[in-house]
């Protein structure tokens, strides 16, 4: 089966609005609790974000990943304790991670972009995880860059250069889960 859609389409189904809403849900909270699975680090600490939003990402589609992610800031934003740690409200919005955090959303929408586009199996599953992952870099470096006293190289050092590594296992993962969830969907049809 050659897929060039977000495997939540090729799964099929209703495209109600209940559905949609539904994943938004589920997905906000799976990026809620993958953020309280963290390793403290400072000023930006190591969770698996990442790979939930990167499983968001290859299975949702550009727009419905965007607003899972959209819909993960409004819930932490309005107090409920989703951010790394537990954090809630409007500070983590405004500290030094928030660039990380409005860079989940293009993170996600990236992503499901990519799939759509045709990095929709295989190798193309991983790309589009490495690429939308850097994408989450530029706002992460540049906001810690701008709201502390640490020059661009030192904002750099600290919010992406320890994170890299594990980013690109992060990517393999993903791709791996999902190719996986292609083909036990193929499997399946016949």
């Amino acid at each position: 089966m050659a897929h060039t859609t977000p495997l939540v389409t090729a799964l099929g189904g209703n495209d109600t609005i209940a559905r949609k809403v539904a994943m938004v849900l589920s997905g906000s909270l799976l990026v809620a609790a993958a953020a309280q699975v963290s390793v403290p680090m400072f000023p930006v600490p190591m969770t698996l974000q990442t790979l939930a939003i990167m499983l968001i990402g290859l299975t949702y589609g550009a727009r419905l990943a965007g607003a899972t992610l959209v819909a993960y800031l409004g819930q932490g934003a309005m107090g409920f304790p989703v951010f790394a740690g537990g954090a809630f409200g409007l500070a983590p919005l405004m500290g030094p991670t928030a660039g990380f955090l409005f860079g989940f959303v293009a993170m996600a929408f990236v992503m499901g972009w990519l799939v759509e586009r045709g990095l929709s199996k295989g190798f193309g599953l991983f790309a589009a995880a490495l690429l939308a992952t850097a994408v989450l870099f530029v706002p992460g470096v540049l906001w810690l860059f701008a709201a502390t006293p640490l020059d661009l190289q030192g904002a750099f050092m600290a919010a992406a250069a320890p994170f890299l590594l594990g980013e690109v296992v992060k990517a393999a993962v993903a791709a791996l889960i999902v190719t996986g969830a292609f083909a036990a969907l193929k499997s399946r049809l016949g």
